[in-house]
């Protein structure tokens, strides 16, 4: 399975992988306590630097350094993307509540972040360069009546990094949010839905382009919300 992962990103510029796929690949062990782990999506804080007014997003973010089988937390600091990588948001140092050392510490964080090192490091090759900068964002997407969540609301974009890792945490009463991948002249190279926990999709940064549609509760009068864990890596030779 995970030599197929590696063969599909290496092939395509991505590969989705299904929740079940995902158990496998981190072992029922980090997994134990997969409702605590979910749970604490229900402490995020809001992003207050919306340029679109929205306040539709939570989140929590933590930067590390990665190397295969060594993580290292660094100073918690803001998260920047230049304006050619997000035309919305960009251009600014943006400080974000950072996440919890009780997620970060967890058997389960420290698993997908190996799991996504193991793919993404294959990819790469001998060149890979470790230990890569990595950037660990948890999103809750809102949406209310008569207000969508927009889980990308910069469009189809690239993040700026070497590698992506998105993974589904959970979808509570939405409808939508179907996941897009582009080629870089705008060519659809995928459509499809992250639905059930730890469906993710890990992407190459250089090679595509990925959005997310808005989502819309589907009964308007209960709680609506799409949480993903999203990690970024980055060659710390580059």
């Amino acid at each position: 399975m995970l030599d197929e992962i590696r063969l599909q990103v290496a092939r395509d510029g991505f590969a989705r992988v299904r929740g079940s796929q995902m158990r496998r690949l981190l072992g029922e062990a980090p997994l134990a306590d997969w409702a605590g782990y979910a749970a604490s999506w229900n402490d995020l804080a809001v992003d207050e630097y919306m340029a679109d007014g929205g306040r539709y997003r939570r989140r929590r973010y933590a930067t590390l350094e990665a190397r295969p089988g060594r993580i290292e937390r660094l100073a918690h600091q803001p998260h920047f993307q230049s304006l050619d990588y997000n035309r919305l948001n960009g251009g600014v140092e943006r400080w974000f509540e950072p996440i919890t050392p009780q997620v970060c510490d967890l058997p389960l964080t420290r698993a997908i972040l190996d799991a996504s090192l193991d793919v993404f490091g294959a990819v790469a090759g001998p060149e890979a360069g470790f230990p890569w900068r990595t950037e660990m964002h948890q999103f809750r997407i809102e949406a209310r009546a008569g207000e969508a969540g927009r889980p990308t609301p910069e469009g189809a974009h690239r993040d700026g990094v070497d590698w992506v890792l998105v993974m589904l945490a959970a979808r509570e009463n939405v409808a939508a949010g179907v996941t897009d991948i582009f080629d870089p002249s705008g060519g659809a190279l995928g459509s499809f839905t992250l639905l059930e926990p730890l469906d993710a999709v890990f992407i190459d940064d250089h090679r595509v382009f990925h959005g997310v549609t808005a989502i819309e509760p589907v009964d308007p009068t209960r709680p609506a919300y799409r949480d993903v864990l999203v990690v970024t890596f980055r060659r710390s030779d580059r």
